[in-house]
């Protein structure tokens, strides 16, 4: 299907990605929505998005020959699923807010580096909200609070759409971390929103918030605008996170 010029236009300049909150689901499932959603927004026929939910808990790692810092000699308590993005392992489950942007950097830059600092910057400034100062470390994705490490970043991108996003730990239970090596960082320390602050915010709480600024930070720090949609031969598959 052929989409007009005017057609694909709508999609390019409208006001942001789509916020939307799942709830509770498996890792396959949410795996199929990005990939549906990648892919109708390739073609024009789709906005951008914003996938924010919890998941039922699993370990993820990435594309990476280093596999150091999962455990050789006995199993995980829950499923390792190995996917198509940056970084190494890390845990996803109950009480943690993961957000999947559906992000066209064809409009945007093209820039995946700057997507990147715009995910730090974001959670930095969300974490604000909840009275916690949090920033980045040099030479490492994702975000801190002092020396605890409270997100994580992981971005995969196909033909210059994201996929695959952050994770902030809210309210989770931190000990399902201990049974790797986080984001292969040897001795770090892992907190949450909880942690921190001792009030048992509820994810829901925080994806509100969540969904009320990040398409104005998202126009702010990468602002769409209007090109023509051609295949690129030397698009990024993955970044690190």
């Amino acid at each position: 299907m052929n989409l007009s010029e005017q057609e694909e236009q709508s999609f390019a300049t409208q006001s942001g990605p789509q916020p939307e909150w799942l709830e509770r689901l498996p890792y396959d499932k949410a795996l199929q929505m990005q990939e549906a959603a990648l892919e109708s927004l390739f073609v024009g026929l789709g906005p951008e998005r914003l996938f924010l939910l919890e998941h039922e808990p699993v370990y993820t790692v990435g594309r990476h020959p280093d596999r150091s810092g999962l455990p050789r000699e006995k199993p995980l308590p829950a499923e390792l699923v190995e996917i198509g993005r940056g970084g190494k392992a890390t845990w996803h489950g109950p009480g943690q807010l993961v957000g999947y942007p559906i992000i066209d950097l064809r409009s945007r830059g093209r820039d995946l580096h700057r997507y990147l600092r715009f995910l730090e910057d974001f959670l930095i400034r969300l974490l604000d909200t909840f009275g916690l100062s949090a920033q980045r470390r040099d030479g490492l994705t994702g975000v801190w609070v002092e020396d605890r490490k409270i997100a994580s970043i992981g971005v995969g991108v196909r033909r210059w759409i994201t996929m695959h996003g952050f994770a902030l730990n809210v309210c989770n239970d931190l000990t399902p971390f201990n049974e790797i090596v986080p984001c292969g960082l040897v001795g770090v320390r892992m907190t949450s929103i909880e942690a921190e602050t001792g009030v048992a915010v509820p994810v829901q709480v925080v994806a509100a918030r969540a969904m009320d600024f990040f398409a104005p930070a998202l126009e702010a720090e990468l602002p769409a605008a209007f090109e023509s949609r051609v295949q690129d031969e030397n698009l990024p598959k993955t970044s690190c996170g």
